[in-house]
Order: C-alpha cells, then structure tokens, then sequence
C-alpha cells in the first residue's frame, strides 16, 4: 500500500510517499529491469521486510522511486526515475546520513544537492541470459554452508560471522580447490524466483592463482546454475577492470548500462568511520561490485 501521509514538493508539485505496494513498485522498476534487478530482487518476501521505499508522484502517475535497504552498513540506497522526484524522495523521506549509492551518472547531481558524493570509477552493469550464455568447462564444485570459513578467508574478511553461512546456504556458490585450498569463488548477492533474476557476486581468485581463467570458472558455474531458474542474470564490474569485462564476456555477458555507485554523506553530517574504509571492504559491506 501506499501511505496515506504524504510531502507535498511545491516547486513541482511532487508527492513523496512510503509505499509497500509491491505491485506498484514493480510496475515501475520493470521500466529498466536490468538496471533495477537489485531492487526486483528486494520485493520477494524474504528480503522486502528489510527495505524501505519512497515514491514521487505526479499525481496520479509515479515518476521516481528511492529504496533503502537496512541491515548493512552503509546502507545500499537505488534511485530511478525523475531527477525533481529523487532529490524529493530523498530531502523529505530517505534521509540516511551515509549511504552507498547506486545511480545513474546523471541522476549524481539531484544527489549532489543533498549529499556530498565520493569519487571513483564507474561502474558497468553486464547480464546473460540462456540464448547468449556460452558455458565454461571446468573442475569446480558447489560450496557448502560449512565452507564458508574458507570462504571467509579467501575474501580476507577475517571472521566468519561477515558472511555468515545462511548467505551460501541461501545463495548458489561455487569454488576451486588447488591441494584443498580454496583459491577461487564466486557466489551471488541476491536471487528472486518471483522476478526470475540472479545477481553474481562475490568473485575472488587468490592473488597467486590468477590468469588461470579460475574467475571465469566458477563464475560460469554459478551462472549456469542461476540461469536453471532466472530469465537473467546479472553482475556489476569496475569499468577499470578490462580483465574482469573480458572474462564476463567470453561467458556471453553483454554490458546494459553504466552507472555509479558512490558513498554518499548528507550535507552536515560528519563522515564517520565508513569513508575510512577500503573500497573493496565497503562493497563486500554494501552489494556492489561482483
């Protein structure tokens, strides 16, 4: 549903409102579902109790949509839609005081007018489906909750309990072992049967078994697997990372759109411990890069 207490913007004559219409919400997200797959994923049951969303109108029709998803830190912010619909959403109802934003570049400015915006490098949404995925052979297996110390260690995360083993055992997570160790994984950050949508994430190769094609492997895998079930499958890349697009693309993954994701601090708020942290660090926090 929709709440009833509404904001009203009056240079636009914008509404922002809650919703948990989910029906709604996936009306609009459908617009760009591949840009929006983290988002269609966080409307299944198991993971909508952990979101909170924000709509524009212009009544009658929804032109932006703001999601915020709880329980990480920082908290994972998605836009989409209309610039005057997403600075609304997020001056009037979404008002974390650091996120890690996931947007369009040129929806950064609507943000910028709220939140001061960290550099880095775009980032490049690429997807597969069954009639282009081209499957890689290779000696990988399926990764059992157990194993998720392995994992934990091959991710450098230092203790378990940051990937805890509810992930693998919900997700679908495959590695390669050299003498029993495990030198390369790759997993998912989220999966909707409702929406039909994988998201690969998660890929790690140790640093002294890599340009062996290991990433390509088990990426290839979990994607095989996804693809069983989900229409497409999806997974985020650094655009300064032409080794990792290269290797995407022998599997068949095509880029759909380029886009940012940044650590965003409200205007007047102080940054805090995050900004401190190392990127690959905040986006194992967050569910960014693959």
């Amino acid at each position: 549903m929709v709440a009833p207490a509404t904001r009203q913007d009056a240079r636009r004559g914008l509404v922002v409102r809650t919703c948990t219409d989910r029906g709604l919400l996936r009306d609009f997200l459908e617009h760009d579902r591949l840009y929006a797959a983290y988002a269609l994923c966080d409307l299944d049951e198991r993971e909508f109790g952990r979101t909170r969303w924000g709509v524009a109108f212009a009544e009658p029709d929804p032109v932006a949509v703001v999601l915020e998803y709880a329980g990480l830190a920082p908290q994972p912010v998605f836009v989409m839609g209309e610039d005057a619909g997403i600075s609304a959403i997020l001056r009037e109802l979404i008002r974390p005081k650091a996120a890690y934003l996931a947007a369009r570049a040129e929806h950064l400015p609507a943000v910028a007018s709220i939140y001061r915006v960290e550099p880095g490098p775009p980032m490049v949404r690429m997807w597969v489906d069954r009639s282009t995925f081209r499957p890689r052979p290779a000696e990988v297996a399926r990764l059992l909750p157990v194993e998720v110390g392995d994992l934990n260690r091959l991710y450098q995360l230092g203790f378990t309990t940051w990937l805890p083993p509810s992930a693998v055992a919900e997700g679908v997570y495959y590695g390669i072992r050299v003498g029993g160790r495990l030198v390369s994984a790759a997993g998912t950050h989220v999966i909707s049967p409702e929406a039909r949508l994988g998201v690969v994430g998660n890929v790690m190769t140790h640093a002294d078994f890599r340009g062996r094609g290991y990433a390509t492997a088990v990426t290839g895998a979990v994607t095989s697997d996804l693809l069983r079930f989900c229409d497409q499958v999806v997974l985020n890349v650094r655009s300064d990372n032409p080794p990792a697009l290269q290797a995407y693309r022998t599997l068949g993954y095509q880029e759909h759109v380029r886009f940012e994701e940044r650590l965003i601090h409200r205007n007047g708020a102080s940054p805090g411990p995050l900004s401190a942290l190392p990127g690959p660090i905040r986006r194992l926090l967050g569910r960014g890069e693959s």
